[in-house]
C-alpha cells in the first residue's frame, strides 16, 4: 500500500466518524468506565470498521489492541477531548496516526466540530486544510503563549497559556504556530493515541517534541504513557523543558 492509498484509508476513518458523531443523540457518559462517553463509542466502532476492512491493525483508546501483527497499526483516538464534544466546546477530534517499521507514517487529525484537519506523510510535510504549515520562531519562555495539558504546580514563565483540553489539537496548534509551545502538566501522562498523529505533524511542519523525562515518544503499548512537551523551536523546547524539570 503506498502513502496516497494509505492516507486516503485514513480519512474515510475521519469521515466514518463524522457521520456516526451526526446521528449521535446523547453525547453524555456512556456508563461503561469513568470518562468515557457515547461518542467515544460510536466513533470508535466506525473508524475501525474502516480500517479491518483496508487490513491495518489499530491500538483504539476505547477498545484496546486489534491486529497488532499487521504491517501498519494505527494509533486511533476516535474522539480526543470528549468531554469537550459533550459540552458543545467546539475543541475536538479524530486523530489517526499509521505505524509501520519504521515507526509514523502517515497522520491525520481532524477537528470533528469544525473540519479543520491537519495532515503529515513521512519525509513529506504537514498541512492544514492542504496548505502548509509551519510553526512559530518564537525562542523565549516569557515571550511564548503554551498549551497546557493540567495544570503545573507554578507558573512556568509563560506570557499567556490555554488549558484547551484536546492534546491533538493542542499539538496541531504548536505545529501551525498558532500555539507557541505545550507542555504535559497532568498526573496522569498523555498515552500515544492522545499525541502519536500530532507528533508527525509536528516533525513533518518543523516543530520540535520531547519526553519530559528523555523517554522514547514513539511506543505502540495500550499502557503507555508519556509527558509531551512541544514547541516550535529547540530554544523554546529546552526552555519548557527546564521548566518542566521543575516539579514530578
Amino acid at each position: 500500500m503506498d502513502d496516497d492509498a494509505l492516507m486516503a484509508i485514513l480519512r474515510q476513518a475521519v469521515d466514518a466518524v463524522a457521520a456516526a458523531l451526526a446521528a449521535l443523540d446523547d453525547w453524555g457518559p456512556a456508563g461503561t468506565r469513568p470518562g468515557q462517553y457515547r461518542s467515544d463509542l460510536v466513533a470508535d466502532e466506525a473508524a475501525l470498521a474502516v480500517l479491518d476492512r483496508a487490513g491495518l491493525g489499530a491500538v483504539s483508546e476505547e477498545s484496546g489492541v486489534h491486529h497488532p501483527d499487521r504491517p501498519v497499526v494505527v494509533m486511533l483516538d476516535p474522539v480526543d477531548g470528549s468531554t469537550n464534544a459533550s459540552q458543545g466546546l467546539p475543541w475536538y477530534a479524530t486523530s489517526l496516526c499509521a505505524l509501520d517499521a519504521d515507526g509514523p507514517r502517515a497522520a491525520v487529525v481532524a477537528n470533528q466540530a469544525t473540519g479543520r484537519c491537519w495532515e503529515a506523510v513521512r519525509g513529506r510535510g504537514a498541512s492544514r486544510d492542504g496548505h502548509p504549515i509551519a510553526p512559530s520562531p518564537c525562542t523565549v519562555v516569557a515571550d511564548s503563549i503554551v498549551g497546557l495539558s493540567g495544570y503545573p504546580a507554578h507558573d512556568l514563565g509563560w506570557r499567556q497559556y490555554r488549558a484547551l483540553g484536546a492534546a491533538a489539537l493542542d499539538l496541531c496548534a504548536v505545529a501551525e504556530g498558532t500555539l507557541d509551545g505545550y507542555v504535559d502538566c497532568s498526573p496522569v501522562p498523555l498515552a500515544p493515541w492522545d499525541y502519536m498523529g500530532a507528533l508527525l505533524v509536528c516533525a513533518e511542519a518543523g516543530a520540535v517534541v520531547a519526553e519530559a523525562q528523555s523517554r522514547e515518544l514513539v511506543v505502540r503499548g495500550y499502557g503507555e504513557r508519556r509527558t509531551v512537551v512541544a514547541a516550535g523551536t529547540p530554544e523554546l523546547l529546552a526552555g519548557l523543558l527546564e521548566q518542566r524539570a521543575r516539579f514530578s
